[in-house]
């Protein structure tokens, strides 16, 4: 059975009546450009194929009813479409709330309220963007029940202020993008500066990307993601006090290195140090996928996960971990931490011919040192959200 005709089973169970539409959203797996979105840098994320599905049905009144087969212990939650103040005892309905919330101050009120039912095939606090998942899933839903006109760009940078001006999480808009704008087997080049983008086909040869899922439990609004972007800010405004710099991603390590002594605090150094080198590697890693050079592209997402281990300090021993083991195996081209790091997932590019083996010898490793499983698996690239 599907998972899309479960969904449809459990929301005529607990509404009484079929769902009326249904929509699926995506995860999203970032290849290399990690901490550069809001940096000023590219990035080389692709949608993938776990993520979020909705069945919904509309109301007659102006109460919301929703349920999540991922949350069971939250129950069924039910609201007034205009209570939208966030609760501290909210789980994934906070993400509903924020949808509707931001909506309206472009002025889109929602005029009914409506049934929803959500289940997801993709590890919450993952790294896989199971938020801007959720964000773009309710989104793009309302905008089609209720005929909002917007465009994607529009739904991206709404999800994008529910993490940042509702949930006061200042994330960057790499995740919603690609959740947005996925496109089967393409991975999205993006200059976050300007919004131009380039799809490049996400064609591995020989070999497949494995996502390595650490399943340690982090939420980013508790973690050091906040405290990372103020220190890159801090960086940045050094270095503004002497030059034209519109951001860290606008200068090459050669030029950040001959200016590096004016940002004073060696930490900020290196988290700037970090951003800068992780955006020239990203523009190398674009250009060797589309060569098909896979030995280099291997190298840089090595190079991507060393930097965010020494210089930007987003790891820990989870990730650390996973990739150390990864890289101990034979035919491995290259592994990172992929997402925000702090817990979630990590890749690796593995040999097909080397892949039944990988999983058993990395997740052995893995166990013995932390204590518990990790998970793998291969995803397929697939286009954005969209209703089914």
């Amino acid at each position: 059975m599907t998972l899309t005709k479960e969904l449809g089973e459990s929301f005529e169970r607990r509404f009484g009546h079929p769902a009326e539409h249904f929509f699926f959203s995506p995860g999203r797996v970032n290849l290399i450009g990690e901490h550069t979105d809001y940096n000023g840098g590219h990035v080389f994320p692709a949608a993938i194929s776990v993520g979020t599905y909705a069945a919904v049905s509309l109301r007659d009144d102006n109460e919301i009813h929703a349920f999540s087969a991922n949350f069971k212990d939250a129950g069924m939650v039910s609201f007034a479409k205009d209570d939208l103040k966030i609760r501290q005892y909210d789980s994934w309905v906070k993400y509903v709330r924020g949808v509707i919330s931001e909506l309206s101050k472009l002025g889109h009120e929602v005029p009914r309220g409506f049934n929803l039912a959500i289940v997801g095939d993709m590890p919450t606090a993952s790294g896989l963007s199971s938020s801007a998942s959720l964000e773009l899933l309710i989104g793009v839903m309302l905008n089609d029940l209720f005929d909002f006109g917007m465009d994607t760009l529009s739904l991206v940078k709404l999800g994008q202020a529910v993490e940042n001006d509702y949930l006061g999480l200042q994330t960057g808009i790499m995740d919603q993008f690609a959740v947005a704008f996925g496109q089967e087997k393409q991975a999205i080049f993006l200059d976050t500066n300007t919004m131009d983008y380039e799809m490049v086909p996400a064609d591995f040869g020989d070999y497949e990307l494995v996502i390595m899922t650490t399943n340690k439990k982090r939420e980013l609004v508790d973690s050091k993601y906040n405290e990372r972007r103020a220190e890159t800010q801090k960086a940045l405004e050094e270095l503004q006090a002497i030059g034209d710099i519109n951001s860290l991603g606008d200068l090459t390590t050669e030029e950040f290195e001959k200016i590096v002594d004016h940002i004073s605090s060696p930490v900020n150094q290196r988290r700037a140090r970090h951003a800068v080198a992780e955006n020239e590697r990203t523009v190398l890693a674009k250009k060797a996928l589309s060569e098909h050079d896979m030995k280099r592209f291997g190298e840089l997402l090595t190079e991507s996960h060393n930097s965010l281990r020494d210089d930007y300090e987003v790891t820990g021993i989870e990730l650390d971990t996973l990739v150390s083991a990864a890289m101990a195996q034979p035919g491995v081209l290259g592994a990172r931490m992929t997402g925000a790091g702090f817990g979630g997932s990590a890749i690796a590019l593995v040999a097909k011919s080397e892949a039944d083996n990988f999983a058993a010898a990395v997740g052995k490793v893995y166990d013995e040192k932390i204590g518990y499983q990790a998970s793998f698996f291969v995803a397929d690239i697939v286009d954005g959200t969209h209703a089914l």
